[in-house]
């Protein structure tokens, strides 16, 4: 009987220990793996933060772009006027020649 008492007390000893122990090693589980992880998970944000700073770059350049192409269509008014006022300076440039020839 005394030899079944300890076995029991021991037991229940035992049960105790591994209750009081259970969240301190589930916490040190968890410890660890933050430990492991938190390096790579750092550089994954480092890797968004670059990849999202290029794309704003990106972004604005092809919106400047797309802005100076439009401009530019915008100002074929202002290619056409000086189109013409080409077309008439050498108009008026063959009339001076062919005026100074026929005084000649």
């Amino acid at each position: 009987m005394w030899f079944s008492l300890y076995l029991v007390t021991d037991k229940f000893t035992e049960s105790v220990y591994v209750l009081a122990n259970e969240p301190s090693v589930a916490l040190y589980r968890l410890q660890e793996h933050v430990r492991r992880s938190l390096p790579e998970l750092a550089q994954h944000k480092a890797d968004m933060q670059r990849w999202e700073e290029q794309s704003q770059g990106a972004i604005y350049t092809v919106e400047y772009a797309c802005s100076a192409v439009k401009n530019l269509v915008d100002s074929s008014v202002y290619f056409r006027s000086v189109e013409g006022l080409l077309k008439q300076a050498i108009s008026i440039r063959d009339h001076m020649n062919a005026s100074a020839q026929g005084h000649r």
